[in-house]
């Protein structure tokens, strides 16, 4: 039986479904704090809080394979994970995959620090492990086209930076694959797009695709966040977003391995495809 934690997540939600490819319902189950938010998944919901390590236990009953995806709780990240896979060992299971973050042992991004030493804590647990690190969510950025259609530009901090994106999608493909085989035990995997782009190209993508003149003005760390401030996002996030592009700047999220279309077996989601999704929902 394979588990998904975070499964009503955008991420989670989305392995869920890829796995429903692979394996029958009946051999997935969903893990939330909210059981009716996943009544739609069509497989078995449990609750699972990462703070309640006793939800977690009895949660993971029967579970063979477990995907932790990572805690969106900066700073609560790490504890969060110790609870899962102590419950993983409790409960039996016999390995467990992680979505880490890209290059997480040589990492500038400040949160890759919790995910250094999740990655630890879990080669010394005992269990069975893959680690699938991955790099910047493609929706990440093409989140921010509206605005930038309204406000005229597209603003960061990344300069001439190289993001090598990939859509959740492509990341949930990737899950699904190593969740399903028997021959993952140890791998660690840097899994990213292979086509890396920067902020001016993205901006020049949606130019091209609405008609319209946008385009992409670096700011300093200190100006971007308090621009994402002003347009309603939370002081702590703001920062860290600001300081995310900083790191960017500075190729943090750049890799040019392909071990993700490798691994899902077709080249990852173009960014052009991508910000044309972006478009179509707005």
């Amino acid at each position: 039986m394979i588990a998904v934690t975070g499964a009503t997540g955008q991420l989670g939600r989305l392995v869920v479904e890829k796995l429903k490819q692979k394996v029958p319902a009946s051999n997935i189950v969903a893990l939330v704090r909210n059981p009716d938010k996943a009544s739609d998944l069509g497989v078995d919901a449990r609750v699972a809080d990462y703070d309640s390590p006793k939800t977690l236990v009895a949660a993971l009953n029967g579970v063979d394979t477990l995907l932790l995806i990572s805690s969106s709780e900066i700073g609560k990240r790490l504890s969060q994970h110790r609870n899962v896979i102590n419950a993983a060992k409790q409960a039996g299971v016999k390995r467990v995959v992680y979505t880490s973050v890209l290059h997480a042992d040589t990492s500038s991004l400040d949160l890759a620090e919790e995910h250094r030493q999740t990655e630890a804590e879990l080669k010394a647990s005992g269990l069975a492990f893959t680690i699938v690190r991955h790099g910047w969510y493609t929706e990440n950025y093409t989140g921010f086209i509206a605005g930038a259609l309204s406000a005229g530009e597209l603003i960061g901090s990344a300069g001439d930076g190289k993001i090598s994106a990939a859509t959740r999608e492509d990341f949930a493909q990737a899950a699904a694959v190593v969740l399903t085989r028997d021959d993952q035990e140890g791998k660690i995997y840097e899994l990213a797009g292979d086509c890396a782009w920067t902020l001016s190209e993205l901006a020049a993508e949606v130019s091209r695709q609405t008609g319209r003149n946008i385009p992409y003005k670096n700011l300093p760390e200190t100006d971007y966040a308090a621009a994402l401030i002003n347009f309603g996002l939370p002081e702590p996030l703001a920062h860290a977003l600001a300081g995310y592009d900083v790191s960017a700047s500075k190729d943090a999220l750049f890799d040019d391995s392909h071990q993700l279309s490798t691994l899902i077996g077709r080249a990852t989601t173009s960014l052009s495809a991508a910000v044309a999704s972006a478009l179509k929902g707005q």
